[in-house]
């Protein structure tokens, strides 16, 4: 959760966060440069997020291709972030992927993901969190750019973004 809580703070909309039981998550309304975007934080338990995805998505008019998943990934190193177009059958969705690492000893990989980084691992996240909210509003630009202002795509022209968990959220776009 913390690349949209970091993407809603440089927005200057950190404190718009609004529970929402009708997606089960929190919802911010904002915009990124000329784009209309809802962010979603889901309330469920990790593995079905989606679930809370798919009703935002749902409640907000937002098609699957206008949304962007946020989420961390245990197979990538701490600190390596990528954007992964589709990529599976069942997924039209991009997504920023942010690099976790595998737990180390007898740490669960639920201990790992729910836990707190240690001291260390916060410096690097800190960057991280700064390089992931950059190359969102990238791709939310590009988009932008990309969109035809007489199309009448996703919320009114536009994107959702939603964070998952492993640690899962989306972001969604309108013109």
């Amino acid at each position: 959760m913390a690349v949209l809580g970091t993407l809603a703070t440089r927005l200057g909309v950190a404190d718009r966060w609004r529970s929402d039981k009708h997606v089960s998550g929190e919802v911010i309304m904002s915009e990124v440069q000329h784009t209309h975007v809802v962010l979603l934080r889901p309330r469920l338990l990790m593995n079905i997020n989606g679930v809370s995805v798919a009703k935002a998505a749902a409640k907000y008019g937002i098609k699957p291709e206008d949304i962007l998943l946020v989420h961390d990934e245990l197979d990538k190193p701490l600190g390596k972030i990528a954007i992964k177009h589709g990529g599976s059958a069942r997924s039209v969705m991009p997504r920023l992927r942010v690099g976790i690492s595998r737990p180390t000893g007898k740490t669960s990989v639920e201990r790992h993901v729910l836990g707190r980084f240690s001291a260390e691992e916060q410096k690097v996240l800190d960057s991280v969190l700064v390089q992931s909210v950059d190359l969102l509003i990238s791709e939310l630009s590009q988009q932008d750019s990309e969109q035809d202002p007489q199309s009448s795509s996703s919320p009114a022209g536009g994107r959702h973004a939603a964070q998952e968990d492993e640690e899962e959220g989306a972001l969604s776009l309108s013109s």
